[in-house]
């Protein structure tokens, strides 16, 4: 699995090991159970009719200090997720947001390619 996910542009050796380390079930987990335990997904504070404000919370916290760092490197060196990123900055979406999504989006990815037990292969766009 450590070879999958260091395949991936962004991710490097740091990165795949807190993977591995702080997550066994990688590879075996939906998407959204994927982006929970590594506290990128939302969740809401909604009762009845009341909208509340959207925050993280739960997850494994060390894991997302690391994605985000791993998602600093794969908004510059990923081509698919630089695309991603530059789409999110021209439509003004503030910084901390950006590196939210990419990182979510890059703990997506990494279960997908686990879970099929692929390297990564840029497609070109």
């Amino acid at each position: 699995m450590a070879t999958v996910l260091r395949s991936i542009p962004g991710i490097g050796p740091v990165a795949s090991t807190m993977l591995i380390a702080e997550m066994p079930e990688f590879g075996t987990i939906t998407e959204e159970e994927a982006s929970a335990l590594t506290r990128l997904a939302p969740v809401a504070h909604d009762s009845g009719t009341l909208r509340g404000k959207r925050a993280f919370a739960g997850g494994r916290r060390a894991l997302r200090h690391e994605m985000f760092q791993a998602a600093l490197v794969a908004a510059h060196h990923n081509p698919s997720l630089r695309s991603f990123a530059d789409r999110l900055r021209k439509a003004r979406r503030p910084h901390k947001v950006i590196i939210t999504d990419v990182a979510r989006k890059l703990v997506t990815i990494a279960n997908a390619l686990c879970k099929g037990r692929q390297k990564w292969a840029a497609h070109p766009t």
